[in-house]
């Protein structure tokens, strides 16, 4: 099974919903992971626009890159640029990509503005994310 882990600065939304996607629409061949370099909690609207796609990311939690330095990853993948400047070293025949797309988190107006930008950043990384891991399946 694939390993992938995905990289954000705060693991509060891009790397979050990108471990959901992968995780429900990849299960059983690729095993997907999210860390920040500067984690804090997951953004509630990034579980609403999940939930919206029958994902549940309710139960996932904000984690530190470091809590991961043991594992062996086949993939890292950075989805903001903040994180791909410090992306760590990871030990082995570890791939790196960085896609960006933009934070959804920093999104400001009236609360339909605002999810209306974290459902495109969903959308976004669903439609690239998931055609560049079913490639990479053993």
């Amino acid at each position: 099974m694939l390993k992938v882990l995905f990289l954000c600065t705060e693991n509060a939304c891009r790397s979050q919903m990108a471990e959901g996607l992968v995780n429900h629409f990849l299960a059983g061949k690729v095993r997907a992971y999210s860390a920040g370099v500067r984690p804090t909690k997951v953004n509630p609207k990034a579980i609403r626009v999940m939930a919206e796609l029958g994902i549940d990311i309710s139960r996932q939690w904000s984690k530190s890159v470091d809590d991961f330095k043991d594992l062996q990853f086949d993939l890292v993948i950075t989805v903001c640029d903040q994180a791909q400047e410090q992306c760590p070293i990871f030990p082995g025949p570890t791939e790196k990509i960085h896609l960006g797309f933009p934070d959804p988190g920093k999104a400001k107006g009236p609360e339909k503005k605002v999810l209306t930008v974290f459902r495109q950043v969903r959308d976004s990384m669903r439609e690239q994310l998931l055609p560049l891991l079913e490639q990479r399946i053993p």
